[in-house]
């Protein structure tokens, strides 16, 4: 945990239930250890979703569907998602799951490799966009992300602080994380000193960066 445990423990126990698919998909995912977005990073994400009432919006890692079907219950009737999702296993699931909350027709899920799928969404842009996908890419994705976004539009990216290590010596990380905890310190510094980009860090799930795209004054 980023933040005190019992802090932690009192803000999920604030939630309500998110409807008895939702609850399941969560249910499932925890025993089959599929990583889907924190309780509390979720209500920031809704939240987001019902204040800005974005009329498309781009997810990368769809994993089973959760986080997509959680925008839904939020997002304005008009609004559609397109999510991107590499691991084939989860995939299926995912298509179930949309299936089965009748969203089938609000979101499309794009299957295959981020880059490639990235670059071909060009010319289109998104009101929004949540990254929870490889962390290791967040960076290298970060230019075509932005190229898809108009001025206004808001980037979401789960996973940051991974767990308090970010702010560790990169010696002080297990030797097989130091190369994503490298590339996230620097995704961090890129999103804080990047121009047209405005950026607040919250320390609530495994931290998530809040970035606003808008076109800087000249002095």
């Amino acid at each position: 945990m980023i933040v005190n445990d019992r802090i932690t423990d009192y803000i999920r126990s604030l939630e309500s239930s998110q409807g008895s698919l939702l609850d399941s998909i969560e249910q499932e995912a925890e025993r089959e250890r599929v990583p889907i977005i924190r309780r509390e990073t979720a209500a920031l994400l809704r939240t987001l979703v019902a204040a800005l009432r974005p009329a498309r919006i781009l997810e990368i890692g769809t994993a089973v569907g959760y986080s997509s079907l959680l925008m839904c219950r939020v997002m304005p009737e008009n609004c559609r998602i397109t999510t991107i999702e590499k691991y084939e296993k989860r995939i299926p699931a995912a298509r179930e799951h949309f299936k089965m909350a009748g969203e089938e027709g609000r979101i499309t899920l794009l299957e295959g490799d981020a880059d490639d799928l990235l670059a071909g969404l060009r010319g289109q842009t998104f009101d929004l966009v949540f990254m929870d996908a490889a962390k290791g890419q967040y960076l290298h994705w970060l230019p075509m992300i932005l190229e898809l976004m108009p001025e206004g539009g808001v980037l979401i990216s789960d996973n940051v602080l991974q767990d308090g290590d970010i702010v560790e010596s990169r010696f002080a990380v297990e030797r097989r994380n130091r190369t994503i905890h490298s590339r996230m310190r620097r995704y961090l510094y890129e999103l804080k000193h990047r121009k047209g980009l405005e950026t607040a860090i919250i320390p609530i799930g495994d931290g998530v960066a809040v970035s606003t795209k808008y076109t800087e004054r000249v002095e």
